[in-house]
């Protein structure tokens, strides 16, 4: 396991203790819950640009069309 330092405003230290209070958990697991979360968010955004990259927009436009009037 790493260690990490960070330096935050006081005002934003004590924000975030009282976040982790609130959550019951600790600061540092507060922390790893924004990294899990952060991480994820890459990780799915990762996924779509590489689909999206591999896909074609007229066929894209196209799926869009036809939704667009299945719904009407």
């Amino acid at each position: 396991m790493s260690v990490m330092t960070i330096r935050l405003p006081d005002q934003q230290h004590d924000r975030l203790k009282a976040l982790a209070r609130s959550r019951g958990v600790s600061v540092n697991k507060l922390f790893e819950e924004f990294a899990v979360r952060a991480l994820a968010e890459h990780d799915v955004e990762m996924r779509f640009r590489a689909r999206a990259a591999r896909g074609s927009a007229a066929a894209g436009l196209a799926l869009l069309d036809r939704l667009d009037t299945a719904e009407g």
